[in-house]
């Protein structure tokens, strides 16, 4: 696919024209209008440059109405809505208009003596009391904008603060809770800080047994009668009129969980219907769940203090156990109050199922960036709360089919795949006791599974593999995933003449088939904060760690066996960072790195294959189609698609940068820029006794892969523009890009000029499903 220069460079020199005339809106202006162009702030004072930017950025925000964008100059929004608004607009100006038009924001809008108001009223809050604050208009028949001054005083500072008691209990706690404040001597007012102690306070008087406390309840005073300066102290104290309640701890008196519970008919089970575990109720009429299994996720017990976060860590708790889909929690106060003046609660938890048993069909279209395309079929099954534990069951089918439709010479090629997974994840670590974790439940997932894929006029591959392991959330960002137990058997069989002549010319690769057994460890740490979407800043990294066959050289004395079969020998480790720039609804840039590195040893000349390093595609360099990099500058000498087994390593570097823009409704828009390669790291073995076409094929794998200074000069580099369909967080994705930089050209030929040069290579689609990272 090749560009038509003429024509692009028409289509954006006529949008550069038509934005020139969007400038000119002056002549839309009604003549008793004049544009509102925007405001100024500038501050006075002596406080410091610290102090100064502070405050006018705190004042910036109290502007309004804010004026019509604009880009480069023009107001395009604006210019939309007055052409919109022509006895005939025409069909594009009015799509235009309800696409980007601005309503135009005149003088007439603004209330300066209001935002004076606002700005004393603001200065006042945060310390600068009996400050100045003035505005002027500038003004020319068409367009005035708005300057504010603002004088700031001297502000008040915080001699001392106190807490003005009584003879209640509640006072004691209120000086506990005090020694965590912020407030310190010297601190200037704020009004701001002063709110968050209050609900500070709360939240600490919550985690001790004041079920009825409310922030409201407590008020700060100010007094600066003792002082000449601009000082004050503070005292703090409990209104009047408290209501008693609210002033007295409360303890937990009984606790009934009801597992069964349905909202559609809110029915309780009949009270004989009750057991006891660990002084907690559980009432069912028919066993649910095992009351000895649910009770380990209860944190608050009977004659504790209420609190308000151990309360919302069970409800969390609960939740996360994957058997129910609404949690309700509910405390009542219990008429008398015990000799030592505190109160008392019952707890009942109420929990409704999720339905036990599911069933799920997927129709699938699968098209793939080596030119593979055909159709599958998944079916999964579902049994949650199997063993009455929580415990959930899946067993997983599909099945596939996928023809070459393009991409290569050897056209027509054909595969047939199709695998079956059973997986039991049960919300406790076994085989430890139940342990109470407060944040999330821990879990350990039991895997089982085999693929099969059967390429035509190449192999068939089966594969089985299991795995014992335990995934938890240490916080909301934090996630860690251990599999102590790690167990993949790949068979390769059914070769024809032309894979067999594949592995006969390149021993590098078929050493990577010999080896067939993989038993080991992995582990997986993630800290998310996009889980945040308050964060303008987000990060995500993500970091792996993969060793295989130590235990079983432990375990047979050395041996290169195990079973009968040789095993793998190995360690691998990855590292995945980004950095994600948000500013308004829904722009984003976004960068990435991503570093992998594998090294094998002992019985091991080379990492399995299944477990090398590739680099192009959908997920990585999309300039270049998947595993049609590297390693290094090589490029396979094979036609079509038996090439990309040789295009493989154990060092992977990339970088990506990527700017994500909103076009409309949900319809997203993309620039990229993708680096990255794969390389050797280890030795090639050359061996003497080989044919002299696989000695020479060697030779030029290790010479052309191998990673050395100049890996720079090395790298796959791609620029290109995609466009998604995001849909609640279903992204489709369609991306076209192209090559700037190819590594396996002659050095000094390799740089080009993307969606140019390059003939029929020099633009690469890729089509997948969600975002690329």
């Amino acid at each position: 696919m090749k560009w038509r220069t003429p024509f692009i460079s028409r289509f954006f020199l006529l949008l550069f024209l038509s934005g020139l005339t969007a400038c000119s809106v002056r002549k839309y202006i009604p003549g008793d209008e004049t544009l509102y162009k925007g405001a100024e702030v500038d501050v006075v004072t002596d406080g410091g440059k610290g102090a100064k930017k502070a405050v006018t950025q705190e004042l910036h925000t109290l502007l309004r109405p804010e004026p019509n964008a604009t880009v480069l100059g023009m107001r395009l929004g604006l210019y939309y809505h007055y052409k919109s608004q022509r006895k005939k607009p025409g069909f594009l100006n009015k799509w235009l208009n309800k696409k980007f038009g601005e309503e135009p924001v005149y003088l007439s809008d603004v209330d300066p003596q209001r935002i004076t108001e606002l700005m004393r009223n603001r200065l006042d809050n945060r310390g600068f009391f009996y400050s100045k604050v003035s505005s002027a208009i500038d003004s020319t028949r068409d367009y005035a904008s708005v300057a504010y001054s603002a004088e700031l005083s001297k502000p008040y500072t915080l001699q001392q603060w106190k807490i003005d008691k009584d003879s209640l209990a509640i006072y004691g706690e209120l000086e506990k809770a005090m020694a965590g404040t912020r407030l310190k001597a010297g601190e200037r007012f704020d009004l701001e800080l002063l709110k968050y102690e209050r609900e500070r306070i709360d939240g600490v008087l919550k985690g001790r047994g004041y079920y009825n406390f409310n922030p409201d309840f407590l008020i700060f005073e100010a007094d600066t009668n003792r002082y000449d300066q601009r000082k004050f102290d503070l005292f703090l104290r409990l209104k009047k009129g408290t209501p008693q309640k609210s002033v007295i701890p409360y303890t937990i008196d009984s606790i009934a969980v009801y597992p069964n519970y349905s909202i559609e008919n809110d029915s309780l089970p009949k009270p004989w219907a009750t057991t006891e575990e660990n002084g907690i109720y559980f009432v069912q009429e028919e066993e649910f769940f095992k009351p000895k299994r649910l009770e380990p996720y209860i944190l608050f017990e009977k004659g504790q203090e209420y609190n308000a976060e151990t309360a919302r860590l069970t409800s969390n708790r609960l939740s996360d156990l994957g058997s129910y889909k609404f949690v309700n929690i509910r405390f009542n106060e219990n008429d008398t109050v015990s000799a030592d003046g505190k109160g008392s609660l019952t707890a009942d938890i109420f929990l409704s199922p999720l339905t036990k048993r599911s069933v799920r069909a997927e129709l699938q279209a699968v098209t793939k960036s080596n030119g593979f395309a055909g159709p599958g079929i998944a079916l999964t099954y579902n049994n949650r709360n199997v063993f009455k534990g929580g415990e959930t069951f899946s067993l997983t089918g599909d099945f596939s089919y996928e023809t070459q439709l393009s991409g290569s010479q050897n056209s027509g090629l054909s595969s047939i795949a199709g695998g079956l997974k059973a997986n039991l994840l049960l919300p406790r670590l076994l085989p430890f006791s139940p342990s109470r974790f407060n944040y999330a439940v821990p879990k350990t997932k039991i895997s089982l599974g085999g693929d099969f894929l059967k390429r035509s006029q190449l192999y068939t591959l089966t594969s089985f593999n299991g795995s014992f392991g335990y995934t938890w959330k240490a916080n909301r960002f934090v996630f860690h995933e251990l599999n102590p137990i790690n167990i993949t058997y790949v068979n390769l069989s059914n070769t024809t003449a032309e894979f067999d002549a594949i592995l006969e010319k390149n021993p590098f690769l078929s050493s990577s088939f010999e080896q067939q057994f993989i038993a080991g460890l992995t582990y997986t740490f993630s800290y998310n904060e996009l889980v945040d979407e308050n964060k303008d800043h987000p990060i995500y990294l993500s970091t792996s760690l993969d060793v295989a066959g130590n235990t079983l050289s432990l375990l047979n004395g050395g041996k290169s066996t195990a079973f009968g079969l040789e095993y793998a020998q190995y360690a691998k480790a990855d590292i995945d960072f980004r950095y994600y720039l948000k500013w308004g609804k829904e722009s984003a840039l976004v960068s990435r790195v991503y570093a992998g590195w594998g090294i094998p040893y002992g019985n091991s000349s080379t990492l399995p294959f299944v477990k090398q390093f590739f680099s192009g595609g959908p997920y990585s360099v999309r300039a270049f189609q998947i595993r049609s990099l590297g390693p290094g500058t090589f490029s396979s000498d094979e036609d079509g698609n038996s090439s990309f087994f040789d295009q493989s390593g154990n060092l992977r570097l990339e970088a990506n940068l990527e700017y994500r823009f909103p076009i409309w409704s949900y319809l997203k828009g993309a620039f990229f820029v993708d680096a990255g390669n794969v390389w050797l790291t280890n030795e090639v073995e050359v061996d003497e006794d080989e044919s002299a076409e696989s000695i020479a094929f060697n030779q030029r794998l290790a010479t052309e892969g191998k990673f050395g200074s100049d890996w720079m000069k090395e790298l796959g580099i791609g620029l290109g523009f995609g466009l998604r369909v995001d849909i609640q967080s279903f992204v489709i994705r369609f991306d076209f890009a192209s090559p700037l930089q190819v590594p396996y050209w002659p050095e000094g030929e390799r740089l080009r000029t993307p969606f140019i040069d390059g003939g029929s290579n020099n633009l690469i689609f890729n089509f997948a499903i969600g975002y690329p990272f």
